[in-house]
């Protein structure tokens, strides 16, 4: 991969609002900017890494850092890491602004394109007395305003549309036209993996505005299919959305550690970049509820990025940039994690687990090798699945 896919290549739909040429512009320069960070000015970390930071701290210590963490108490001081950690942060924010500035400008437009249709294909189900976990609350998670919850209006779809755009924009396009690499990479996945398996009932969990929940829709058209969000104006969104594309998917305002569905109920819970932004108690409480309203035989899977296990110090300090630099406190803490033990734990049996990086859909959701750029690209996903 080049560079990134403007924004002329995103998929219309009728809950989108158009930017003008000034504000495509926009978006366009700082998805740009993002990618040049990402790309090209990253692996620079890695030079100053071995050329003067870790000869100074083995001459120092007698010995090569043994944790990520020593390794960023290193990098941290560093002029070269500094300057690319103020502008990762920087053109992160920048995507977010540039999206906004469409958004605001056509705001009435906006939430008029999501007015609720009296006839829907799938339906929208809101609970205003639902109890909004604070680790979603609390911090604006990847550095996206407001984050995934505010309200400034009555029907508010605001943070919905600004996470459609700029999720685009983050990714550098590379999931997609419609953002839907992740659903599209779990159908694969399953039908790869599990070629007699028949989807009749699906859940998506932490679906936010239904990139993947469309996905799965479309690419497993004999199912029903469910997605739910502790998000009312992603949800509210993701409803118009899904409908102005012709799609049946049942939104619902829940929280995935509590669910209201009954137990086995689904025949496939999936999740896409999800668990990243989830407490450890959070996670535990989902894995629990997965199973739960699974069916027997039924696959559970959560892409994520990959578990920093047998990695390399220095990559695991790469990698887990987010956690300190773009909002993510929970990011190091799932990349941690024992996950078999956790699903053991929530009563899968051990055999059923499984964990491996994969390419998901063959034709989407591949992405550019930034750490050797030229070569041919690893697995970009990291699948933690298990079977009831």
């Amino acid at each position: 991969m080049n560079g990134p896919t403007p924004f002329e290549r995103m998929n219309r739909h009728g809950a989108i609002v158009d930017a003008n040429h000034d504000e495509l512009a926009m978006e366009n320069f700082a998805q740009a900017m993002h990618f040049e960070v990402f790309a090209h000015l990253m692996p620079g970390n890695k030079d100053v890494y071995e050329r003067r930071v870790l000869p100074a701290f083995e001459k120092r210590e007698g010995r090569t850092p043994d944790s990520r963490r020593e390794v960023r108490g290193e990098m941290r001081e560093d002029p070269y890491h500094q300057t690319w950690s103020a502008l990762r942060r920087t053109t992160q924010e920048m995507m977010w602004v540039a999206t906004d500035t469409c958004l605001h400008r056509t705001y009435d437009e906006l939430h008029e394109r999501a007015r609720p249709q009296k006839k829907t294909l799938g339906s929208l189900s809101l609970d205003a007395n639902l109890d909004l976990p604070r680790y979603i609350t609390a911090v604006d998670i990847h550095c996206m305003p407001g984050g995934y919850c505010s309200e400034a209006t009555s029907g508010d779809v605001y943070a919905g549309a600004l996470y459609d755009r700029g999720v685009y924009s983050i990714t550098q396009g590379f999931l997609g036209p419609k953002v839907d690499g992740f659903g599209r990479s779990a159908t694969a996945y399953i039908k790869r993996t599990y070629p007699n398996f028949r989807t009749g009932k699906v859940l998506d969990v932490g679906c936010a505005v239904g990139h993947g929940s469309v996905a799965l829709a479309e690419t497993l058209p004999e199912a029903e299919i469910h997605a739910i969000d502790v998000g009312a104006p992603m949800l509210r969104y993701a409803h118009a959305r899904a409908e102005s594309m012709g799609v049946a998917v049942h939104f619902a305002q829940q929280s995935a550690e509590h669910m209201t569905y009954d137990d086995n109920t689904f025949d496939f819970v999936v999740s896409g970049a999800t668990l990243h932004e989830l407490s450890t108690a959070g996670i535990r409480n989902i894995i629990r509820e997965c199973r739960r309203v699974l069916k027997p035989g039924g696959v559970m899977i959560h892409i994520e990025q990959p578990q920093y296990e047998g990695m390399d110090p220095y990559d695991q300090f790469m990698r887990d940039w987010d956690t300190f630099g773009n909002n993510e406190p929970f990011w190091g803490t799932l990349h941690d994690l024992d996950l078999e033990a956790l699903a053991v734990e929530a009563g899968f049996q051990r055999d059923n687990v499984q964990q491996s990086m994969e390419w998901g859909d063959e034709e989407r959701g591949q992405v550019y090798n930034v750490d050797k750029p030229g070569e041919k690209p690893t697995p970009p996903w990291f699948f933690y699945t298990a079977t009831k």
